[in-house]
C-alpha cells in the first residue's frame, strides 16, 4: 500500500468516526473509523521511514587509478599488444 492508500484510510476512518451518525446492529462505526485511522497512520510512518532510508546519501566509492606501465620489449620492431 502506498502513501495515497494510507491517506485514504485515514480520511475514511475520520469520516466514519466524526461525520456519520449511522447505527448498524453489531458494528460500532466509531471504533471501525479509529481502527482505520490508526492503520493509516502506521502505514504513513512505515512508508516515510522506508523512503527516508532510500534517500540516505552514500559517499562515493574511492576511485582506484592504476598506472599503465609500458613495456618496450620489441622483437624485430613488432609487439603483439601484450607487452611481449
Amino acid at each position: 500500500m502506498g502513501l495515497g492508500g494510507c491517506i485514504i484510510l485515514i480520511a475514511v476512518g475520520a469520516i466514519l468516526t466524526f461525520a456519520t451518525d449511522w447505527h448498524m446492529k453489531g458494528v460500532n462505526l466509531d471504533v471501525v473509523g479509529v481502527i482505520l485511522m490508526v492503520v493509516g497512520l502506521i502505514g504513513v510512518t512505515t512508508f516515510s521511514s522506508i523512503a527516508r532510508r532510500r534517500r540516505t546519501v552514500v559517499p562515493p566509492a574511492t576511485t582506484v587509478v592504476e598506472e599503465e606501465r609500458h613495456h618496450h620489449h620489441t622483437h624485430d620492431g613488432y609487439t603483439d599488444g601484450y607487452g611481449v
